[in-house]
């Protein structure tokens, strides 16, 4: 059977050009519902203007670090939303080794963060992302106090 000269060139486009290396690999995704629910309820929030990182520390510590992502449609088409899910999976990427394991982290963009470049929203999910980290492992002092009084 012969195949359209069309066609080959349609496959040769739809084919990633870049390696999969850059992929965040399928260990480091949350992908259940109930997951999404409890980081963003009960982990510590970190905010930094368009972008609200949520932090949550996972019962054991040596599973891998896990990253969600949630932009609704108020941030704008399908094409923003989308580029700005892939630049916050590459920013997610290069956060591995420096977050460590152990972490759950979800990244709700909001509707200003369409208008960020690649440089902006990588600056900001890294911060948030690693003073949440940071809250969660040296607790605040507000949080000492609290443990002092009850004698733990």
């Amino acid at each position: 059977m012969r195949v359209a000269p069309s066609s080959r060139l349609v496959a040769a486009r739809v084919a990633p050009s870049f390696p999969r290396s850059f992929l965040l690999p399928y260990a480091n995704r949350v992908t259940k519902g109930d997951d999404y629910q409890a980081i963003v309820r009960r982990g510590v929030r970190v905010g930094a203007r368009g972008i609200t990182v949520s932090v949550r520390e996972r019962e054991n510590n040596d599973t891998p670090t896990r990253f969600g992502f949630i932009v609704s449609k108020r941030v704008g088409v399908a094409v923003v939303r989308n580029r700005i899910r892939r630049r916050l999976k590459a920013v997610s990427r290069e956060l591995l080794p420096e977050v460590g394991s152990g972490f759950d982290i979800v990244y709700r963009v909001h509707p200003e963060a369409a208008a960020l470049g690649f440089d902006d929203l990588r600056e900001r999910a890294r911060f948030g992302s690693i003073r949440g980290v940071r809250r969660i492992a040296a607790p605040s002092d507000a949080d000492a106090r609290d443990r002092s009084k009850s004698g733990g």
